[in-house]
């Protein structure tokens, strides 16, 4: 995902250091280069020692010790995030204060830059602090907001460090291709349930990490992203609107509510197809309980399919095999623009698990046409079916 690109990594010197680690992991897992580059007063939380050995790169401190370190660093880094941030770094920063390595460094960096900040609620809330947030953000520069919570100090407030899953997320952001900027995607994802008894419901494998894929990849290729989610047991991405919904007919309403300025709907969601046909308002003695009868759901996909505006729609199809002609026959049948059909018959592919292998299916003309992809990770799929929805969309 960030192969080939380089990060520079500012410590400053917060209690909150210890959290590098597991960013530094992230960035290395996800292919980049990180490049740690420490004040003094960080060496206090964290080694160098360690920050060498967990980004396999010579950490820079000393202004004088490579003298000319500041230019190469600002000419390799293809991104510069600083995390985390005190309320002195950001003060020198803004004033272009450059009295050691690191802010040396960022002076002369002509890249996008994040700073995490991570300090006391009344540090941070400071005037003079958030005078100079305001003059960064009005240069370009992106602040990953402090979240409230317990402090080190003891007390409640805003000013921990952002979770190292949203400071990784905006980093890979910033260095993705902007190709869907003027996009306002509608996601749906995971299971529905359908109530038996106020207790006992049915419902179906599906994770939610496909749609889930979908909306954080879309979002960092700087597309508008609503995501209505059936319940799962994952974290859901950072987008611009999240929905959480339980049964078939919620997430119909819920799409219902948001397509009018939707520029493509990618269904990627398993809704359940049935439903109990009598739903008990008390729970149920299991002896009195022979048989359970079933009518079918609202099918959102057709439902959708009858409204007036056309919106540039993709539809999931999850087959026992690679039924391509069941396929071809639901894209057609549902007016859809593009179906991705994945086999969910395999342990490690499809529902559930972490890879996927899929089939994209689209009309051109009078004729079906289909890519195949290799079993690779969510994301990575998820970039695919974003790159061929804008390749249709500009045929």
């Amino acid at each position: 995902m960030l192969k080939n690109k380089t990060v520079a990594l500012g410590i400053t010197g917060s209690i909150a250091a210890y959290k590098v680690f597991e960013l530094i992991k992230k960035f290395k897992d996800a292919g980049a280069d990180v490049i740690p580059v420490m004040t003094e007063k960080a060496t206090y939380f964290v080694t160098p020692l360690s920050l060498q050995i967990a980004s396999n790169s010579k950490v820079f401190i000393d202004m004088f010790e490579s003298p000319l370190a500041h230019i190469q660093l600002a000419q390799k880094a293809d991104l510069f995030l600083i995390a985390p941030a005190t309320a002195n770094f950001i003060n020198k920063y803004a004033t272009g204060i450059a009295d050691d390595l690191l802010l040396t460094t960022l002076l002369a960096f002509r890249g996008p830059v994040i700073i995490a900040p991570a300090m006391n609620w009344r540090m941070y809330e400071a005037p003079q602090l958030q005078k100079n947030i305001d003059y960064l953000k009005s240069i370009g520069v992106t602040f990953v907001e402090p979240e409230e919570g317990s402090l080190a100090c003891g007390e409640e407030g805003k000013g921990r460090l952002a979770s190292i899953d949203r400071i990784f997320e905006v980093s890979c952001s910033m260095l993705s291709q902007k190709d869907l900027g003027h996009e306002t995607i509608l996601i749906t994802a995971g299971p529905t349930r359908q109530y038996i008894d106020p207790i006992r419901f049915i419902t179906n494998k599906s994770s939610g990490k496909m749609g889930y894929a979908l909306a954080k990849i879309a979002k960092r290729r700087g597309a508008k992203v609503k995501l209505i989610s059936g319940p799962t047991s994952i974290s859901p991405p950072f987008v611009d609107e999240f929905v959480s919904v339980e049964t078939t007919q919620e997430m119909l309403k819920a799409v219902r509510e948001r397509i009018e300025d939707v520029t493509t709907l990618i269904m990627a969601a398993a809704p359940l197809d049935f439903e109990p046909d009598e739903v008990f308002t008390e729970k149920i003695d299991k002896k009195k309980i022979k048989s359970i009868s079933l009518r079918l759901c609202p099918d959102i996909l057709k439902e959708i399919s009858k409204l007036k505006k056309k919106t540039f729609t993709v539809g999931f199809a999850a087959e026992w095999g690679f039924n391509i002609e069941r396929a071809k026959r639901k894209l057609m049948d549902k007016s859809l623009d593009m179906i991705v059909l994945n086999d969910i018959s395999g342990y490690e592919v499809g529902m559930g698990s972490e890879d996927n292998q899929i089939i994209i299916i689209y009309k051109e003309g009078e004729k079906f046409t289909q890519h195949k992809t290799p079993l690779l990770s969510k994301e990575e799929i998820a970039h695919i079916i974003l790159s061929k929805i804008v390749e249709l969309k500009i045929v």
